[in-house]
């Protein structure tokens, strides 16, 4: 056998057991993939590649306010400074950064196709692009720079990177987190940043807050595709412990559809289908459709006669269509038992803490952050007071130079150079270095009397926010005030409606029902079902509406503010108590109704009765707008709202544009809306729905303008025929170049109007001044003006004790007794409104119920 050749040298061979050295080696490895990868900081809620690629943005000035830059420049840029890994690694975490259906609160604003929930892929990094989003630019790199977080070098020492982003918000809960490391994974579901804001403000006002005071403001996950939490076991467990699993389904209802073509169809041919219009978070919606198909194939679920999805750029829409003979009911519990409609979200909540994995709670997640953005402001009002120091001690040896302005000029006069006047200024005039330095590069412009006057204001500013940050720095009190002020300014800025809802009930239907079907049995039957009733009793059913069985009647109240509030039906009348809000609206109806809310944008949203909160006492209510099913991030303009009718109502509404155009649709279509919603209006591009009228085919309806003309039509088919929903509408009146449409009233030919302009005259007048017209005419003039820039504000209806408020710039509320205005023609002006001062105006008013 070949003699073994000894290339190293004698002693140089270091003898090892392999197994000590595969330990090791895989420890050091499974560091560096749980440091270094999969695992997010506590601190800013991002894994390296995520913030090394917006922080790479943010070095290229890919800010909200400029343009979309290619995302292959960004994945260069990251790869070539911070990340050396895969390019398509990085690519896939700047997509998911921008899909605004993985992340609650998308970081990056995308161009291009990044992918959908089909899981459709996304385009190739040279054709999409991207910059940063608004809260991300704001809330985590708006503070950035080593004085506020450390820096350390990249992999190759040519670059300085920041270990941690110096994040205003908890982005860890903001926007979840899943990652598997060596060992180890966690998964953050995403939460709503206004409750995520309430529960930090709460406990920095109290640091042992409960947990249950902490839950109620932090109640559960808000997924961005929405769904419903059922239960609250799993949250609680998941928020407590830090590990626990959360029942998410899909949002489902049942319809009925028309069916056939043609004939068939023109007879009215329905059949059940259940509508699937909101997924669980994760779930791949064509995936899903996909195994609906397979399973019905496979005759394991039975009752299903197509699926189709009519999703659009609107929203999500699945209709899963049903035979004759199926039960909806029962076709609805087998999908939520047999496909991904109904999951389990496993929640973990694991973060890296001062470099080391450690499962949190979710008080200590928002504690750590806490203690987190304390250093940061810490250190950046440190670094701000001593820059602002170094300027105020600038500003004062100019002031001192200006006051001695004649010897300052003689010594530069006699100096040979610049130093030896340096030297003169520091030994007769005391100044430091850099004082002398800055007397030496001062323009003749400072020696105008503005200069010297602007230099001693910003000397009385600097003095001023010095005391300021020394009382920020030397007083947590203070710290922690300036904290909860820049969480309060964000969650203005970029809160939004929660969109997963949480159910929590405490009987549910199945077990109700069971009990029921106890009282038609014989005592044999009862003591063999008896296990089975009290274990329903007891446990919360995936399968069963959530929903309350019993209609109860309620009152319903609608605020000027948008407020809504839903109080037992026994009669009593409101008693809300604010200074600067009136109800406006009510409503006598059952919990089993639906409240049909118009949005400017031209769409009708279904609100169930019986899922508003319920108001007790002088509680403002609820904001109407957080309950609409498809809340935007920008809060929608309210224009109607009203109970919605059923299938056989013979009712219309009317609804009107800001351009004057008008249509009418019949009160069935809003009957058994979906969460979808329905558009009632198509818009052109900078139009508005301004009004939605309820309406019966006797009335009457009146437009008026800015301009004090009136139009009154009669509402009947020649006049105004019932539209289909995609119909554009019809062109009521033209509008002049600065004439705008500011009221539209449904009325009988008993009514009267009161009008009232810009500086406060009013008048009221019969129905009868004003000629009935046809659509398309100019109106009648029903007001005259004391001055050219006087304009009507509004025209209301007024009926026996009618009370209207006005509001105005002053501003207040003033309460207009309408009984006292006298009638005029259509001709005159009206009374100048005594109730107000001498240059008061009136912005708008209001005409209140209950």
């Amino acid at each position: 056998m070949a003699k073994q050749l000894n290339i190293l040298p004698s002693g140089q061979i270091i003898t090892t057991a392999l197994h000590t050295e595969m330990q090791r080696s895989y420890l050091e490895y499974a560091m560096s993939v749980i440091v270094g990868r999969a695992l997010p900081d506590v601190r800013d809620g991002l894994k390296p590649v995520h913030r090394r690629i917006l922080y790479a943005m943010h070095e290229l000035g890919l800010t909200p306010d400029r343009p979309y830059r290619k995302c292959a420049r960004v994945v260069g840029d990251v790869l070539g400074k911070y990340h050396p890994h895969g390019d398509q690694a990085v690519y896939d975490a700047l997509v998911r950064m921008v899909q605004d259906f993985s992340c609650r609160y998308p970081l990056l604003a995308g161009h291009g196709n990044f992918g959908s929930v089909d899981n459709d892929p996304p385009a190739a990094m040279r054709y999409t692009e991207t910059r940063l989003a608004p809260i991300s630019h704001e809330a985590m790199l708006s503070e950035i720079g080593e004085a506020t977080v450390d820096f350390i070098p990249n992999f190759d020492n040519s670059q300085q990177e920041p270990v941690v982003l110096p994040a205003q918000l908890p982005i860890l809960l903001l926007n979840g987190c899943a990652g598997i490391a060596v060992g180890m994974a966690t998964n953050v579901p995403p939460h709503n940043l206004g409750e995520l804001v309430d529960g930090l403000i709460a406990l920095i006002d109290d640091a042992n807050l409960s947990d249950d005071k902490l839950l109620e403001l932090v109640p559960g996950p808000d997924f961005p595709t929405g769904g419903e939490i059922v239960g609250m076991e799993g949250t609680r467990e998941a928020y407590t412990t830090g590990k626990g699993v959360i029942t998410v389904r899909g949002i489902a209802n049942i319809e009925e559809i028309q069916i056939g073509r043609g004939r068939q169809r023109q007879r009215g041919t329905t059949r059940s289908a259940i509508v699937v219009t909101e997924l669980p978070f994760q779930v791949n919606k064509a995936a899903w459709i996909e195994k609906i198909a397979e399973l019905v194939n496979q005759g394991k679920i039975e009752g299903i006669a197509d699926i189709r999805d009519e999703s659009d750029r609107e929203g999500m829409r699945v209709v899963i269509e049903l035979k004759r003979d199926a039960s909806p009911q029962e076709v609805l519990e087998n999908l939520y038992k047999q496909t991904a409609l109904a999951t389990n979200f496993g929640a973990i909540l694991l973060a890296l803490v001062d470099g080391q994995p450690r499962q949190l709670t979710l008080r200590q997640i928002l504690q750590e952050f806490l203690s987190f953005r304390e250093q940061t402001l810490t250190r950046q009002y440190s670094y701000e007071l001593e820059q602002t120091e170094r300027r105020l001690h600038l500003v004062e040896g100019l002031i001192a130079a200006l006051e001695n302005l004649d010897a300052i000029i003689e010594i530069l006069r006699n100096a040979p150079d610049g130093s030896t006047a340096k030297v003169t200024f520091q030994s007769q005039f005391n100044f430091s270095d850099r004082q002398s330095d800055a007397i030496l590069a001062m323009p003749l412009r400072r020696l105008t009397g503005l200069e010297r006057q602007q230099l001693q204001q910003e000397l009385n500013e600097l003095t001023e926010r010095i005391q300021h940050l020394q009382r920020l720095l030397s007083d947590r009190n203070e710290l922690l005030k300036a904290l909860k002020k820049d969480l309060r300014s964000l969650k203005k800025k970029y809160s939004d409606p929660r969109r997963t809802r949480i159910y929590n009930p405490k009987v549910t239907a199945t077990a109700t029902k069971k009990i029921a079907q106890k009282e038609d049995k014989t005592p044999r039957e009862r003591r063999r079902d008896k296990p089975k009733t009290e274990e329903a009793e007891g446990q919360l059913s995936l399968f069963t509406p959530l929903t309350s069985t019993t209609p109860e009647e309620a009152n319903l109240e609608i605020t000027h503010k948008g407020y809504i509030r839903r109080l037992p039906k026994n009669g009593s009348k409101s008693n809300l108590k604010s200074a600067d809000d009136v109800v406006v609206k009510t409503f006598s109806t059952t919990t089993e109704a639906d409240l049909i809310v118009v949005t400017g944008s031209g769409k009708a949203f279904p609100v169930k009765v019986g899922e508003i909160p319920p108001t007790s006492g002088q509680a403002k209510g609820t904001p109407l707008v957080s309950l609409l099913p498809q809340a935007k991030e920008v809060p929608e303009t309210l224009v109607g709202y009203f109970i919605a009718p059923s299938a056989e109502d013979s009712s219309s509404v009317v609804v009107v544009s800001q351009q004057g155009r008008i249509k009418r649709l019949v009160g069935s279509e809003f009957a058994n809306l979906s969460r979808r919603g329905l558009t009632v209006f198509k818009l052109k591009e900078d139009e508005q729905l301004l009004y939605a009228l309820p309406t019966n085919e006797r009335e009457e309806i009146a437009l008026a303008t800015t301009g004090g003309r009136i139009l009154r039509f009669l509402l009947n088919e020649q006049q105004l025929p019932v539209m289909s929903r995609g119909a554009g509408g019809l062109q009521a009146l033209r509008l002049g170049r600065n004439e705008k449409l500011i009221s539209a009233v449904s009325l009988n030919q008993d009514d009267n109007l009161l009008l009232v302009t810009h500086f406060g005259y009013a008048k009221r007048l019969p129905i009868s001044a004003i000629r009935l017209a046809n659509l398309g005419d100019i109106g009648t003039q029903a007001l005259q003006y004391t001055s050219k820039l006087d304009t009507l504000i509004c025209m209301v209806e007024v009926i026996p004790e009618t009370k209207v408020l006005l509001l105005t710039d002053a501003p207040r509320m003033i309460n207009l007794p309408v009984e006292r205005i006298p009638f005029w023609g259509k001709d005159g002006t009206g009374d100048r409104i005594n109730k107000l001062k001498e240059e008061e105006k009136v912005l708008d008013l209001v005409r209140v119920e209950g």
